[in-house]
């Protein structure tokens, strides 16, 4: 049985966002979001009607450029204590610091090799904390037709031939299926054979990034797949509601449960 997710960073925009994470709550659903800077932190730990399953872990630098990884490894520890205050052991991982727009905002180097042994060496430190502390971080890809040009994980395979590289089973794949779909499709094919590297799943429907059933993909039939391939971890609404906040969440449990 999956677990199911709402990202507060997309739903019932129109509330403050500590209103938006117990609205969710509310609703039966674990909590996720992005920066968590500025965002009431201590109220939401004091709540025991929330759960909040994953964040983003880590606050600026990169992974993909030498000038960056300082900062980056910096960000990963400053958040820590976050998640251990939040009871969170996922954490999310891009490539880098992205802008509020969610386009690239930090270093890449020019050649692939030194972007692809400076990933590998970061992760392998980040491996040592997520040890330490019992964490687990999810590596996203993230598209760069649409949404995110630029972007040095922009395939599924990108980031799992890091993932093989590393070895940890503490750093996993943040499968993206709205991601996915827009940069290379076979959806189903992608599912079955990195399986064994999904941390976490985010869903939305193409076009347009909103609630499953609003778009192309066949979202039921994603559904009976991860069934299919014993997967049981969390599945999590990253969708801008296409008509009303309460439907899309109707319509993701619909799909899911």
């Amino acid at each position: 049985m999956f677990s199911l997710s709402i990202c507060a960073d997309t739903v019932f925009l129109e509330l403050p966002f500590i209103e938006r994470v117990k609205r969710i709550a509310a609703n039966g659903f674990f909590v996720e979001f992005w920066n968590w800077r500025n965002r009431e932190i201590d109220n939401i730990a004091a709540d025991p009607q929330v759960r909040v399953i994953a964040f983003t872990g880590y606050t600026k630098g990169c992974m993909v450029h030498p000038d960056g990884v300082k900062d980056f490894l910096a960000g990963v520890e400053e958040t820590i204590p976050i998640a251990k205050q939040l009871s969170c052991t996922t954490l999310f991982m891009s490539s880098g610091h992205l802008n509020s727009e969610g386009q690239v905002a930090h270093s890449v180097a020019s050649h692939p090799v030194t972007r692809s042994v400076t990933a590998y060496k970061t992760l392998c430190m980040i491996a040592e904390l997520a040890e330490t502390h019992n964490l687990t971080y999810t590596i996203e890809h993230l598209n760069t037709k649409v949404d995110h040009p630029g972007y040095p994980f922009a395939a599924v395979e990108d980031v799992v031939s890091l993932l093989s590289e590393v070895g940890s089973s503490r750093i996993k794949l943040l499968l993206d299926i709205y991601h996915a779909q827009i940069q290379e499709g076979n959806l189903v094919e992608l599912i079955r054979k990195y399986r064994s590297y999904i941390g976490h799943i985010h869903v939305a429907d193409v076009p347009g990034r909103h609630e499953p059933g609003t778009g192309e993909i066949n979202y039921t039939y994603i559904a009976e797949v991860l069934r299919e391939i014993g997967y049981q971890g969390v599945i999590g609404l990253e969708a801008y509601p296409k008509d009303h906040d309460e439907g899309a969440l109707s319509r993701f449990r619909e799909v899911f449960s």
